[in-house]
């Protein structure tokens, strides 16, 4: 029986070069079907505020709706690495809080391990949480949470002076203690150069391919997030438009009256 991948599993990846696959999921059916396939990380992104609840961004997602969600994943691959975002205001207020938080994720949502996002001035807090044995991912580059500050989803990096400081993040973070780091709308030279000065595996969103591996929303990938079209997006199938021609054959024979038939009636 397959086992779930670990943090060493990750890190002898990196060593060996092997891509490292991760996809979004919230629910039980997308997690049984992607531990079917094999992938090597589940993410629980708070982007469920935007993709599954209709929010503009992701600041409204709350803890017991994360903690909801993982439960939901972990059920449905309980043999596969299953990390969990922090959503705002969960680990930003202190050190105690953030602590607090991020043991619920693993206690009541059953993750592995949990994301937060931020560079050099989050450091404390990945170290914080650590030390309560808990698996950190760090996030640096675009980071959603931010998007006020950022002034929208923009690439992170282009500037010599932020370059400069997301490699400092990139250190802090690893300092830190962090066994991964997500680098989001970045670019690609960066990112590889980011790949390249770090011990710890990289993951990509819009970051070119020298990380170490890849992250993307699920929904995306299969063409069921029409309210964005972000440019590193690649779409692998139609599942909408398969999706709608079955709700408006349902309609059509409900309509008809041809469903149901003899065969799904008692």
């Amino acid at each position: 029986m397959k086992k779930a991948k670990t943090i060493l599993d990750f890190q002898r990846m990196k060593e060996g070069q092997e891509k490292i696959s991760v996809l979004t999921a919230y629910d039980y059916p997308f997690a049984r079907l992607m531990e079917q396939a094999g992938l090597d990380m589940i993410l629980v992104g708070d982007s469920v505020g935007s993709v599954v609840a209709g929010y503009d961004n992701t600041l409204p997602v709350t803890m017991d709706e994360m903690v909801y969600h993982t439960r939901a994943v972990v059920r449905g691959a309980s043999r596969t690495f299953v990390v969990a975002d922090m959503p705002f205001l969960s680990y930003q207020v202190d050190l105690a809080e953030a602590r607090r938080h991020a043991g619920r994720l693993i206690k009541e949502g059953g993750a592995q391990a949990v994301k937060l996002e931020g560079g050099e001035h989050v450091a404390a807090t990945i170290r914080a949480i650590v030390d309560m044995d808990i698996p950190v991912i760090a996030h640096i580059g675009l980071t959603p949470q931010s998007i006020h500050r950022m002034g929208g989803y923009k690439v992170q990096g282009r500037q010599e002076a932020q370059a400069r400081q997301l490699l400092a993040d990139a250190e802090a973070v690893a300092s830190a203690g962090a066994f991964a780091v997500v680098l989001e709308g970045i670019p690609a030279t960066l990112a590889a150069e980011i790949t390249a000065q770090l011990t710890i595996p990289t993951i990509g969103i819009g970051a070119g391919s020298g990380c170490d591996g890849q992250v993307l929303v699920i929904h995306d990938i299969l063409g069921l997030c029409e309210k964005y079209s972000p440019k590193f997006v690649k779409r692998y199938a139609d599942a909408g438009a398969l999706i709608s021609g079955a709700i408006n054959d349902y309609i059509h024979e409900v309509k008809a009256g041809s469903f149901p038939g003899e065969e799904h009636s008692f």
